[in-house]
């Protein structure tokens, strides 16, 4: 027999801090950090500040005023567009005929990774996530022992994370994780995942070896980012066995797992990989064999006007302000540095655009009747590889630091090498940076498509 009122929380006055406009600012800024280029977080700082300053029916009125802004903005509809993309691509196709339909993967009870790298240590921690069992495979005890370390305090931390809900990992059980160099440790499991440096003629070995070992149904799974896949499979007894899984690095975080079929690759191998995509909770993407696949292919002309705008008057901390200000997680300079310069440069050299196998003569800044910049390789020749040596296009406080911060170092290199090339330095826009950055990244798409190694624009994006 009370009235309601008094206990009616709209008709209560807020309450007020004594540095409440410090306090919102402050958040706000913290927001705009974490939150680059999108709306929907700033406009919910918008609501709730309005519920601290407004009474309760215009606060409510605001706060719809500001949903319609979000609804009918570009932002929603690419949510959506992405959303519906991301359940799109499990619907694989290829030029042969082969498809999601008609091909069913086979089961996997237990896999192995070699080579304990920045890679292979992600991919080992994403399948013990996933429950797996793994057999994890180096050349030799020390490079063993590195990779034990790093995988272990990798697995510490995500079960940690896990712990706030109800699952454990189990990683100590030697049957569900296991580290040898002994080869015969993978005579039974059903899947392999190689991860070892940009190398074909180390690739090629390992596969051969995998062929003899391996059981008969084994899959045989690269993880290269640009090589051949017929070329790898070619060194093995079973081509239809073989198929490119490419993680992008750090591979137990990203959600993106690209699946490259080869010339001989079976509907059923592709299916497995699949649905293997789906148990380490990733997107797989199926797209087809060419220099770079789909993911790099579009990235090297992305990176390569970044580091053309860099001869031009820009720098690294510039042009990745920019990408991150349109809403990329991260720029170009700062990812480079997070995976490794050395991929690359190693990538590079195999390609015969820089190093010993360099023809006498030819011209610093062309390959192949091509513009060129020979920045990258001047890094690497001088040590900095990124995160993991402490310097790269950013320095950092130490080695596998992770806070870039502007290298004096870096500009004084940038001053030389135009007066050495006698390249006029002028005013870089941030318009230009991302109109150069973007539109060779967005026709490279279109030569993808056009050639049928992605079957749709969804795979790309």
């Amino acid at each position: 027999g009370q009235p309601l009122e008094p206990r009616r929380l709209s008709l209560k006055p807020v309450p007020k801090l004594p540095n409440m406009e410090a306090f919102l600012s402050e958040a706000f800024m913290k927001l705009k950090k974490q939150a680059r280029g999108y709306l929907a977080p700033e406009l919910c700082f918008q609501a709730v500040r309005a519920a601290t300053e407004l009474p309760f029916a215009d606060g409510v009125r605001k706060e719809r005023e500001l949903f319609n802004v979000l609804l009918t903005s570009g932002q929603a509809q690419a949510l959506q567009y992405a959303f519906f993309a991301e359940r799109a691509v499990w619907k694989w196709t290829t030029p042969h005929g082969a498809s999601w339909q008609n091909a069913s993967p086979q089961p996997i009870h237990k896999a192995a990774v070699i080579g304990l790298g920045t890679m292979g240590r992600g991919i080992v921690t994403s399948l013990v996530k996933a429950n797996i069992p793994v057999v994890a495979l180096e050349q030799n005890l020390e490079c063993l022992d590195t990779g034990r370390k790093a995988v272990m305090l990798l697995l510490e931390r995500e079960a940690m994370k896990m712990e706030q809900g109800a699952q454990t990992l189990d990683f100590h059980n030697p049957a569900r994780l296991q580290f040898t160099v002994d080869f015969n440790a993978l005579r039974d499991v059903d899947l392999v995942i190689e991860a070892v440096f940009e190398n074909m003629p180390l690739k090629k070995e390992i596969f051969q070896k995998l062929s003899r070992i391996c059981k008969p149904a084994a899959f045989l799974c690269t993880n290269t980012s640009a090589l051949n896949i017929d070329e790898i499979a070619s060194a093995t007894s079973r081509p239809q066995q073989v198929v490119g899984m490419h993680f992008f690095s750090p591979a137990h975080v990203m959600r993106l797992l690209e699946i490259i079929y080869g010339r001989h690759t079976s509907p059923t191998a592709i299916a497995t990989a699949v649905q293997l995509a789906k148990a380490l909770k990733k997107v797989g993407v199926v797209v087809g064999n060419c220099f770079g696949f789909v993911g790099n292919r579009m990235m090297f002309p992305y990176v390569e006007q970044a580091v053309f705008l860099l001869e031009e008057g820009s720098r690294p901390e510039a042009v990745d302000q920019v990408l991150e200000d349109f809403g990329f997680k991260i720029g170009p300079f700062r990812m480079a540095d997070l995976a490794g310069l050395d991929v690359s440069w190693r990538s590079r050299k195999g390609q015969g655009l820089t190093g010993d196998s360099l023809p006498p003569g030819t011209p610093a800044r062309q390959r192949h009747g091509y513009r060129y910049s020979p920045l990258p390789d001047l890094l690497c020749e001088n040590g900095r590889f990124g995160q993991k040596t402490g310097k790269g296009w950013y320095q950092y406080e130490k080695a596998g630091g992770r806070t870039a911060k502007p290298d004096p170092w870096l500009h004084n290199l940038l001053t030389q090498y135009r007066d050495t090339h006698r390249i006029k330095t002028r005013f870089i826009d941030q318009e230009e940076i991302l109109e150069r950055c973007l539109f060779p990244l967005i026709n490279e798409g279109f030569n993808i498509l056009a050639e049928g190694i992605a079957s749709g624009p969804e795979h790309l994006d």
